[in-house]
């Protein structure tokens, strides 16, 4: 299995807040905006996309558009498994969810800015805007 397809426990923080941020309702109008640095040429994780019920298991996964598509760079989903521990009353769960990745172009580095939308099974739209500063420094690859 490839790294990209299983969350490590450093993700699970991560992970926590992206199923709340999932579970939440918002408006179609709202935008929630993200800032994450990268290096040329590496991919960075903006997101992790799942869907925990109550009873611990797994919902369907939400639809993931790229709504406004970053201008130097890629980004591509894929499909892993999420397992965690100790999030609200589950206690250890194992669960698929799409992982979103940002890719910038080998030769750029400045400022991108793509936008996803993501859409859950019951109709309910979120838009989440990421602010990409690429950059060769020792604090790139800071993603979600």
């Amino acid at each position: 299995m490839s790294r990209h397809n299983r969350l490590s426990r450093p993700s699970f923080a991560v992970a926590i807040f992206l199923c709340i941020c999932a579970l939440a309702a918002h408006a179609q109008d709202d935008v929630i905006e993200r800032q994450l640095k990268t290096a040329p040429g590496h991919d960075v994780r903006v997101g992790v996309f799942t869907d925990i019920r109550p009873d611990c298991t797994s919902g369907p996964l939400p639809a993931i558009r790229l709504a406004t598509p970053p201008l130097h760079g890629s980004v591509i989903v894929k499909r892993g498994t999420l397992k965690a521990t100790n999030i609200k009353q589950c206690l250890a769960i194992d669960v698929p969810a799409f992982v979103a990745f940002y890719h910038a172009a080998a030769d750029y580095g400045g400022a991108d800015v793509f936008e996803l939308e993501i859409s859950s099974p019951d109709g309910q739209k979120r838009r989440e805007r990421f602010h990409v500063t690429v950059t060769r420094s020792s604090s790139a690859g800071e993603g979600i």
